[in-house]
């Protein structure tokens, strides 16, 4: 009897370390390290749960790599002259949009002016309006930018949403109904149930994004709900940041929406017209156009890009740095390359700043976080701990770049999640960054470097080496 079962066992076993051979060799999926040995013990010793497993959550890219001339997006744009040459040469290579001039942008610190901006790009779309967000809450702030998605809908504007199937299961149906009762186009991305089993479940979309008639952009890190804008009477809205860009950027970020909106199953229709004239303003009057000037630069990332887009640009951007990397992230799990990358930084010299909340709102990111602060500090870099909850993804380098956007320094944010940076290249820009980091510094506390007892030590390195690599 025991002879079958460890034959059976073998048998099992083998034939799930085949399909992950074949599964990863043919979609040329590029484990990281830790992940490949996590899904190849978990076969060997448990093949019965770790093929299923498997089977749901296993992909990671949706592409192959393509190499040769004539890729996509590898033109020069009128702004990737104001971009430093490795960023020009890397983000060319990478096959991404290049650098665009646009008309104006408007960084956005504060949760409710973030809030009112984006109400006004809705209520100022003439044709139409396309929405992405991980959380659509049902609270005040997400009734209210429902209502607004519904008045636009109601004269006549094209409104789509894209919402993340996981992020926003809270959705009551309720709200769900009534937007789609008001005219707007409403599509799940990845649903757990719907999804064909090919191993795309553990995929999710991170992406913040309004579009209105393909020339106003308005992203950042902020979902659909009150704690990102407004905070409730208990607790004070987080730390966040939004930002708009009205120009040539906007039309990146609908090719995003697009490729997204038809993985979600939505219809795209060819030849959508932009736009043009005076831009209008959240009261309804007209100003003139400015002439294109501020260099931005729009980088997805995710597994609908052969390339991991956003941790080779951080990679290359920290050993480019020189004087100065600043970096606020709510959960900072990175992997053994880039911790290494910042730990070198310090080491020859750069000034490295981390600022992050000292309690975010996932436990399991605060114990997974611990052993790569204590060698982050031992290097050298300065970590400042916020009393609030700091949501704000933000990296500066130098004066050369800034990033913000949806992207959070872990593994399923850098590896698996669809997300959506903006790079600004712009003095004023990046100016204006960098003084809200400070400000935000100033409030916060420094990291007090400290041995963990061995308990503690084990458990980080269990949750750090499994829980965010799978």
């Amino acid at each position: 009897m025991f002879s079958f079962f460890a034959t059976a066992h073998l048998a099992a076993a083998t034939i799930g370390l085949l399909a992950y051979v074949l599964a990863t060799r043919i979609g040329r999926q590029r484990r990281h390290p830790s992940a490949a040995i996590a899904w190849v013990l978990a076969m060997v010793a448990f093949p019965y749960a770790g093929v299923p497993l498997f089977l749901l959550f296993g992909t990671r890219k949706m592409v192959r790599p393509v190499h040769g001339p004539g890729l996509p997006g590898l033109g020069a744009g009128t702004g990737a002259s104001s971009a430093p040459p490795w960023a020009r040469q890397l983000t060319a290579g990478l096959s991404l949009p290049a650098a665009c001039a646009n008309r104006r942008v408007v960084l956005l610190a504060d949760g409710p002016a973030a809030l009112d901006a984006l109400l006004a790009l809705i209520a100022g779309a003439q044709e139409r309006l396309d929405l992405c967000t991980f959380v659509f809450a049902d609270d005040s702030v997400g009734r209210r930018v429902g209502d607004a998605l519904l008045a636009s809908a109601t004269r006549g504007v094209r409104v789509r949403v894209l919402l993340d199937a996981i992020g926003s299961q809270r959705t009551p149906r309720g709200l769900r109904r009534r937007l789609v009762a008001g005219g707007i186009a409403l599509r799940w991305f990845m649903p757990m149930l719907h999804n064909p089993v090919r191993g795309r479940s553990n995929l999710r979309n991170h992406r913040k994004l309004a579009i209105a008639d393909g020339r106003r952009l308005w992203s950042g890190g902020r979902n659909i709900a009150a704690e990102y804008f407004t905070g409730g009477p208990a607790a004070p809205a987080w730390d966040d940041l939004s930002f708009v860009v009205d120009g040539a950027l906007a039309t990146d970020a609908c090719s995003v929406f697009g490729q997204d909106w038809r993985l979600a199953g939505g219809r795209v229709e060819a030849g959508q017209p932009l736009l043009s004239g005076p831009e209008e303003t959240g009261n309804g009057s007209t100003q003139p156009v400015c002439t294109d000037s501020i260099p931005v630069q729009l980088i997805p990332s995710g597994p609908d890009r052969a390339d991991d887009t956003v941790y080779a640009f951080l990679l290359t951007a920290v050993y480019q740095a020189q004087v100065r990397i600043a970096l606020a992230t709510p959960y900072f799990v990175p992997d053994d390359a880039l911790l290494q990358a910042l730990a070198i930084a310090c080491r020859r010299g750069i000034r490295v700043t981390l600022l992050m909340p000292r309690w975010s709102n996932h436990r399991l990111a605060d114990w997974a976080r611990e052993r790569a602060l204590r060698e982050l500090a031992a290097a050298g870099a300065v970590i400042r701990l916020s009393p609030r909850m700091a949501h704000a993804k933000l990296v500066i380098v130098d004066e050369a770049v800034a990033l913000c956007g949806s992207v959070n320094l872990d593994g399923r944010s850098l590896f698996l999640n669809y997300e959506l940076t903006t790079a600004f290249y712009g003095s004023a820009e990046i100016r204006g960054f960098a003084q809200w980091f400070e400000r935000q510094s100033g409030q916060a506390r420094s990291y007090v470097l400290r041995p963990p007892s061995w308990p503690r030590d084990i458990v980080e390195g269990v949750v750090r080496s499994v829980a965010f690599q799978l």
